[in-house]
Parts: structure tokens; C-alpha cells; sequence
């Protein structure tokens, strides 16, 4: 014998399975990105490793008046020191915080690299960019890493698997 109301089960069980299948994108978004809450911190000498490469692309992109190239890699090396201020705003060796020495010492060398990149002009270039090193080391010493010394690439470029001249 039906009891009342087991005329609606068909039409309820549709229901409960329609609406669970509109949750499901819902729910498989919010387990996905449950891994994703711890997010990823790159270290000080991981930033720092990829600082020194974008100098030296910067120098050869110089070099090689690549301008193009050269505005590309001053990009990605503000990029870096951002990136160290955000992640790393103080450090445990250094007695002043990187997020007041990064951009104190490195603002005005890298806005005359981004003014003789914008130039067109190799002797400012090489100048900015030799005052830009200057900040580096300045920057190290302040933070008590002066046993970290940059200086200009010479020889053999690092990256033999890129084309530093224009058009290449």
C-alpha cells in the first residue's frame, strides 16, 4: 500500500540528483584548491640566483643594442627585487630590512638602466648598468652578504642557447 506523498519520490529523487549534479563542479573547485592554500615561498637565494641571471641577459641584450630584449630583462630583474621585498621583506643576517635596501639603493640605478635602454643609447647603457652592479654589491654589503661580489659578465656568455643580437 503507497503511502501519501510517494508520488513526489521519483520527481524528489530528481531533483536532490540534478541539484547535487549542479554542486559538483562547486565542490571538486573547492578540493582542488585545498592544495593550494599553502602557497609557494621562493627562497632568498633562489630569488637572488635568478637576480644574477637576468643581470647578466641584461649586459649581453646591452651589448648587443638588443633593446628590445635588454627592456625585457630590467622587467623581469624589477620583477625579482619585488619579489624579494614581498617574500623576504627582513632577513635574519641583515641588520636592516630588505624591504627598505632593495628599493633604496636599487630605484635610481635601475631607472637610469630603463632610461638609456629607452635611449637607444650603449654608453649610458654601460654606465647605468655599471652603476646598477654598484647597487648590487652596495646592497650586499648593507645587508652583511659584502662576501657576495657582482660584477660585469666577461668571456663566454652562460647562455650559448640564446641569440643576444637583434633579429636572430
Amino acid at each position: 500500500m503507497p503511502l501519501a506523498g510517494d508520488s513526489q519520490l521519483p520527481r524528489l529523487a530528481r531533483s536532490v540528483k540534478h541539484q547535487a549534479w549542479l554542486a559538483t563542479p562547486t565542490v571538486v573547485f573547492a578540493l582542488m584548491t585545498v592544495g593550494c592554500t599553502a602557497s609557494y615561498r621562493p627562497g632568498l637565494g633562489e630569488l637572488m640566483n635568478f637576480t644574477q641571471m637576468r643581470h647578466a641577459k641584461l649586459w649581453f641584450a646591452g651589448q648587443e643594442q638588443n633593446w628590445q630584449l635588454a627592456q625585457y630583462e630590467v622587467d623581469e630583474l624589477q620583477e625579482g627585487f619585488d619579489e624579494v621585498v614581498r617574500f623576504h621583506a627582513s632577513h635574519k643576517d641583515s641588520p636592516l630590512p630588505l624591504s627598505l635596501l632593495v628599493p633604496k639603493i636599487m630605484t635610481q640605478p635601475m631607472a637610469d638602466v630603463r632610461d638609456a635602454i629607452k635611449a637607444h643609447d650603449e654608453r649610458s647603457f654601460v654606465t647605468a648598468y655599471d652603476e646598477l652592479t654598484a647597487g648590487c654589491n652596495s646592497c650586499h654589503q648593507a645587508a652583511n652578504f659584502r662576501f657576495n661580489v657582482v660584477k660585469r659578465p666577461v668571456g663566454g656568455s652562460w647562455f650559448s642557447n640564446q641569440a643576444f643580437t637583434v633579429g636572430q
